[in-house]
């Protein structure tokens, strides 16, 4: 398979993603973030965007999210259990898998999800993750984990002008979690979950020195 190339590709989706602002419909609404979503183009669900100003710069907010092992991301991400680096195929491409807990009081249990991600920086003082599902030898599905799919995901830490001590973040979630889960679940968790997502980051960001 061709990691690059696919990278590449979610790369470019993703970008089209966020400048893209027809079709979304807000379905969430906090302090922290505003959450929206519009029927995927990718499988039968949603995209879901998250837009909200983090309170750090740039490069603290990218140092909790980045895909690390043993990073920050699994210290703070109540949906992330674990990463494990499946393989570096280049400096700004990975393999990995990501596992996560049980969810929705149990009734969405343990998730596993094999991706490449790509990590781009851009001119402005952009950086981004960008994710999508893929095969791997060294990692056919497990017992005690439902496979499931992300579709091109990832997010974007975007400079504020004139604030260095603030980060715009980008979101962009579009999971197949596989199974029989019922459509009301799924479309109730992922809302809930981003904004978790933006209090929980929010929080680990400030206790950083």
């Amino acid at each position: 398979m061709d990691y690059i190339h696919t990278a590449r590709s979610v790369e470019e989706r993703l970008l089209s993603y966020r400048k893209d602002e027809s079709g979304w419909k807000t379905c969430k609404k906090t302090n922290d973030v505003v959450v929206y979503w519009r029927p995927s183009c990718e499988f039968a669900g949603y995209v879901y965007k998250g837009e909200g100003i983090v309170n750090g710069s740039p490069e603290k907010v990218w140092d909790c999210l980045k895909p690390e092992i043993n990073g920050l991301r699994v210290k703070w991400d109540a949906n992330i259990k674990k990463f494990e680096l499946l393989e570096q195929v280049s400096a700004d491409v990975l393999i990995c898998r990501t596992v996560t807990p049980s969810a929705a009081m149990g009734i969405i249990s343990p998730r596993d999800f094999v991706d490449v991600i790509s990590i781009k920086r851009y001119e402005d003082g952009t950086v981004s993750s960008n994710a999508t599902n893929v095969s791997h030898p060294n990692c056919p599905p497990q017992p005690g984990y439902v496979r499931g799919f992300n579709h091109p995901c990832g997010c974007f830490c975007v400079p504020v002008p004139g604030e260095p001590g603030k980060t715009q973040l980008f979101s962009f979630f579009q999971t197949d979690l596989g199974g029989l889960l019922p459509r009301s679940v799924v479309d109730s968790f992922f809302p809930s979950s981003m904004v978790e997502f933006y209090s929980n980051l929010t929080k680990a960001v400030k206790s950083m020195k």
